[in-house]
């Protein structure tokens, strides 16, 4: 009698062979033989051929390992694993791991004995021959084996990728990690501050007996754990690097110029000597044009104002004049840009310098007080354009508009 449901986990006789079903695609079957060689199968043509038989159903839980999962485990542990994989395939077919073809054993067949049954059966197997497991440990990994297969039978810690501190004592690790987690929202410290913060923490939760480490094992410890975090540097751009997502939303494409643009402001790192005589730092704001990725327009400010965002929009939409002592190498009409085309729609281009004139459909900007205000909202109504605040704290809203902003 044919089986009417084929599962991941079979094990078949086709072409005169011992295969595995390894997966199953469609009207397609994926069959491993004792050889390890893989082959596939239509399965109308499988379920039609003489001689097939499923010799060992799959319990419909069990997971297929993939090959060499434990490679890199110590041996015990893979030894430990194999011999409880042995045990539990006995007890979930009926069959010994060995002989998926030979006969079913009367305790351990799923057809006349309960699964209940069959763990007691085997825990009191396992006690006779000298391995006493209780009835609770032999359940717990029945349900690992069948939920990861050969690996769930491994020991938790072993699985566990190990991490660049180390043989540290976890205790100190974990609590380092609070630490350095609790210092995002906090103004910059030294590390001998972190490191008197993690010792009053593992003192007070695990007591004083807790071994600390020295003083070079515990830089190694902070240098692993505050990766690419800038624990130790500025205190806003850790700030800035803990608000990013764990993993990318989503991806806006921009198809034609203007049709997103985003506008950020950065403080320049150098002195200028302003128009009154005073020195002081200034700040760059810029527009750029994210389908041509265009700096459209950009203006230094003692920090930026309303007006002088509102004022960015219009120049990005304006042609730039040519100012005097420019070389002539600077003009629209020596650029690539369709000068004698673009003429035709706005004479002012015929003494203008080489810089695209992009007229904006969405604005996208942060939540500052500058583009916030009611001076920034009504410039874009007035030009027709789409004001698009980004998220509270998510400066991966505008990457681009900030990387722009920076790079001046």
């Amino acid at each position: 009698m044919r089986p009417r449901l084929l599962r991941v986990g079979d094990a078949v006789r086709f072409d005169e062979r011992l295969h595995t079903v390894a997966a199953l695609e469609g009207t397609t079957v994926r069959l491993v033989d004792e050889n390890g060689s893989a082959s596939v199968v239509l399965l109308p043509h499988l379920l039609a051929s003489d001689g097939f038989v499923v010799v060992t159903a799959a319990s419909p839980r069990m997971t297929v390992p993939a090959a060499g999962v434990l490679e890199g485990l110590p041996g015990k542990a893979v030894e430990r694993a194999e011999w409880w994989q042995r045990h539990l395939v006995e007890l979930l077919t009926g069959r010994p791991a060995h002989a998926p073809d030979g006969p079913v054993r009367p305790e351990y067949d799923p057809a006349v004995k309960s699964l209940r049954q069959r763990e007691l059966a085997k825990a009191a197997e396992l006690a006779e021959a000298g391995t006493a497991v209780s009835l609770t440990v032999l359940q717990d990994m029945r349900a690992r084996f069948e939920r990861e297969g050969v690996l769930g039978l491994v020991d938790p810690r072993l699985r566990t990728a190990p991490d660049s501190t180390g043989r540290a004592d976890r205790r100190v690790v974990e609590a380092l990690r609070r630490v350095v987690d609790d210092q995002t929202g906090r103004s910059t410290v030294s590390a001998q501050v972190l490191r008197r913060r993690m010792e009053r923490l593992v003192e007070a939760e695990h007591g004083p007996g807790v071994p600390l480490p020295s003083r070079a094992t515990f830089y190694r410890l902070l240098s692993a754990v505050t990766s690419g975090r800038h624990t130790l540097g500025s205190a806003r751009t850790r700030r800035s690097l803990a608000k990013q997502p764990d993993g990318m939303f989503g991806q806006l494409t921009a198809v034609r110029p203007g049709e997103v643009m985003e506008i950020d402001s950065t403080p320049l790192d150098v002195l200028v000597v302003h128009d009154d005589g005073t020195v002081d730092t200034v700040e760059l704001t810029g527009v750029v044009d994210i389908a041509t990725r265009t700096l459209a327009a950009a203006v230094l400010r003692p920090s930026t104002k309303a007006v002088d965002a509102a004022l960015l929009l219009a120049r990005a939409m304006t042609p730039e004049p040519m100012r005097p002592g420019w070389a002539d190498a600077l003009r629209m009409s020596r650029s690539v840009l369709p000068h004698a085309s673009l003429m035709a729609l706005d004479e002012r281009l015929a003494k203008a310098a080489a810089v695209p004139v992009i007229t904006p459909e969405t604005i996208v900007c942060d939540r500052g007080k500058a583009y916030l205000s009611d001076t920034f909202r009504t410039a874009c109504r007035s030009l027709g354009l789409d004001f698009q605040p980004c998220h509270p704290d998510t400066p991966t809203d505008k990457p681009r508009g900030s990387y722009c902003a920076s790079l001046g």
